[in-house]
């Protein structure tokens, strides 16, 4: 990628983006109580706003802490703030200044006018990451939803993406466009052509959903926050190609393949975008479509990197993110979960993780890059899916057409042979569907 690609319809005072970008964290001395118990150091913050950075090929020049009484409607860090680091722009030749918080219409502006250079805030440069990573139709147009509903509200001063060297969607016009030529009104439009399309994709998903209940077999979704190693984990379990990278966000489109279980069965496994921290509501009502493959799971397996320091904080973040799926009840009866990168664990962490996990049965300690620990994994899902069930042999009259499309509808019907009279069926069913079925045959 050009280090130009962050350049914006600008006027012309502002010199040209040159691809190095100073990130800043904002912090409150004294912050709320509420957040004063947060389980990230802003450091931490800082550290992840420097790998987002990255993931668009930014090179970040300068990155620091920036403490503010509370935030300047005009600016949101101090005067003093930004003069000091207008200095460090200057000095530095950066192009593009990455501020990892919400920044205003106007705040944007005023900071622009006086560095002279591009500024974004987390949710453009999350936004930038999403464009750069979308792959299929139906992405590519979340994310397009998401940028234009971000971006009707500044309309004044345009937040550009990265796709115009790289063939991207186009809804901003070709180069030498200014964005001040784009109206709410057009704006408006497109949004309402990319959420018609999405419903047709919705639907289209919603049939290839039931032709899979039909077959039927379990579907297994991976999720984790954001370069947790789902799609290496993903690639090793299914032997697929996927990419893995170690980048944020590399997976934005769900990939389904085949799993097969250490008992035969078959189940399908899903591959899902990453969450992260603070994802802006933009992306998560852009992205629900494509989340839907985890809110018709019939399992969710959580990857964790347990080598990140802030694996705890992570964890937290996913399961809020599942929460507001509408999935807090898989969240408080517990999800699997992967906890991936033993392999980069010393051995004094490594053992304490691998005694913590045999007190807990839905804990795999795993290595995605090794393989160690994924057999152990399989079993667990094996046995999570199955639900309890077991394998019966029934023999139901042919005639009685209800109750073998009752088995079909509420079992797992394994193998049928028929004979002159009775349809022979090995079933996999949970005992209570089993004596529901049992009695109902007494009753029939």
């Amino acid at each position: 990628m050009k280090n130009n690609n962050l350049m914006a319809s600008t006027p012309s005072r502002q010199a040209p983006s040159t691809g190095r970008s100073l990130v800043i964290h904002p912090t409150l001395k004294r912050p709320p109580r509420e957040l004063r118990n947060g389980l990230r150091t802003p450091e931490a913050r800082l550290e992840e706003a420097v790998a987002l950075a990255g993931a668009i090929d930014l090179e970040v020049a300068h990155a620091a802490l920036v403490p503010l009484a509370k935030p300047k409607p005009a600016t949101l860090i101090g005067s003093g703030s930004v003069e000091s680091l207008g200095a460090i722009v200057k000095e530095q030749g950066i192009g593009v200044a990455v501020v990892d918080a919400t920044v205003s219409p106007v705040q944007q502006r005023n900071l622009e006018k006086a560095w002279g250079c591009k500024v974004i805030d987390r949710t453009g440069l999350i936004l930038e990451i999403f464009g750069a990573r979308a792959r299929t139709h139906e992405g590519r147009l979340q994310v397009e939803l998401a940028a234009l509903t971000y971006q009707r509200s500044r309309l004044v001063r345009s937040w550009t993406h990265l796709e115009r060297q790289r063939g991207g969607f186009g809804f901003l016009g070709g180069p030498g466009e200014s964005q001040l030529e784009i109206d709410r009104r057009l704006i408006g439009e497109r949004i309402a052509k990319i959420k018609k399309e999405l419903d047709d994709t919705k639907r289209t998903r919603a049939l290839h959903r039931d032709a899979r209940r039909r077959v039927p077999y379990p579907i297994v979704a991976l999720v984790g926050y954001t370069n947790a190693g789902k799609s290496t984990l993903f690639n090793r379990l299914t032997q697929a190609a996927v990419r893995a990278e170690d980048l944020l966000f590399a997976t934005l489109d769900p990939t389904l393949r085949r799993l097969e279980l250490p008992s035969g069965r078959t189940a399908i496994l899903s591959d899902t975008v990453g969450f992260i921290s603070d994802l802006p509501h933009q992306l998560v009502a852009a992205f629900r479509a494509t989340l839907e493959e985890v809110t018709e799971a019939d399992l969710i397996v959580h990857v964790r990197d347990v080598h990140h320091p802030d694996t705890e904080a992570q964890r937290h973040d996913v399961q809020t993110v599942l929460t507001e799926l509408g999935l807090g009840t898989q969240v408080e009866h517990g999800l699997v979960e992967a906890l991936n990168k033993i392999d980069l664990l010393d051995p004094e962490a490594r053992a304490a993780l691998l005694g913590q996990a045999r007190r807990n049965d839905g804990a795999a300690p795993i290595s995605a890059a090794t393989g160690e620990g994924c057999a152990h994994l399989l079993a667990i899902i094996d046995d999570r899916v199955d639900g309890g069930r077991r394998l019966v042999d029934l023999n139901v009259p042919l005639t009685d057409g209800a109750a073998i499309a009752w088995l079909y509808r509420n079992g797992d019907v394994v193998s049928r042979r028929d004979d002159e009279e009775l349809a022979h069926l090995s079933v996999r069913l949970a005992d209570a569907d089993l004596g529901r079925f049992r009695s109902r045959q007494i009753h029939h």
